[in-house]
């Protein structure tokens, strides 16, 4: 895949959820592109096994984003040591929620999911902004991750959702309240990529049988125009064009990252 250039020098980039995944890529493009890259996540070993890769090397801050006492403290240090904060992108997220009609969760599924998936989400979001509107010159671009199915609904995935709409509806009524004041606010909804997360959902939907598991995946496949999974640099593409002046005037926008797999039904 051709690489873009993109100069993000000095600039201080938040990404949620970046040991793995969808999060891990889109932090090595920032820091490629000469960004202070601060990534979280809930595994202090996911973070060391980072260390010592080439041109990247960012800082973590083991952050759990189901618990609100974790994601204030997260800011306290980013504000202390930072000062400021240019660039967030929201992708922290579990599969809670999944797995289960909707009639069958219980209201602890139903905390679970909400929690880390929507709640987390927000109060991110609040500290992201305030910080932004604080610092000296004002100004700031973020990025929620969602999923298309959070553009409609799933069956089996009520839940996440109705989580990930959610993240979708906070990112667009927050684009328009901070349209003026230099705070840009997207959102990239990835289809099926290559990730932890979707390969546990395969092996979960699959009951831990091999060959069934292969079975799930091609079901997916067959759902998707280029038939292939996303690789998840396709995606973090997207998300540092977001935020970057090339976007400048992109606000209130959902990009869909999907092979085309939502194009039928959108």
């Amino acid at each position: 895949m051709e690489q873009v250039k993109y100069d993000f020098t000095d600039k201080v980039v938040l990404v949620t959820g970046g040991t793995s995944g969808i999060g891990l890529a889109t932090a090595q493009k920032f820091a490629l592109a000469g960004a202070k890259v601060i990534i979280t996540g809930r595994s202090e070993e996911k973070a060391k096994a980072l260390t010592g890769k080439a041109a990247f090397n960012p800082e973590f801050i083991r952050t759990d984003n189901s618990q609100p006492e974790a994601i204030l403290e997260l800011f306290q240090k980013i504000k202390q040591k930072y000062k400021r904060l240019d660039i967030a992108v929201n992708n922290a997220a579990n599969e809670a929620g999944i797995g289960m009609s909707l009639h069958e969760f219980e209201l602890t599924d139903y905390e679970e999911a909400m929690a880390a998936n929507l709640r987390g989400v927000w109060l991110c979001m609040q500290q992201e902004i305030r910080l932004m509107l604080e610092q000296q010159p004002a100004g700031g671009a973020i990025v929620n991750v969602a999923s298309i199915n959070g553009l409609g609904g799933a069956p089996g995935g009520a839940l996440y959702s109705a989580a990930k709409a959610g993240v979708i509806a906070m990112a667009k009524s927050s684009a328009q309240e901070l349209a003026t004041s230099n705070i840009r606010v997207n959102v990239v909804a990835p289809g099926a990529h290559h990730t932890p997360m979707l390969e546990d959902m395969f092996r979960m939907q699959s009951g831990g049988d091999a060959a069934r598991e292969e079975e799930v995946k091609q079901m997916y496949l067959n759902f998707i125009p280029q038939r292939r999974l996303g690789d998840p640099a396709e995606a973090a593409a997207t998300i540092v064009w977001l935020c970057s002046d090339a976007a400048s005037y992109v606000t209130g926008n959902t990009m869909i990252v999907d092979g085309g797999m939502s194009a039928m039904i959108r």
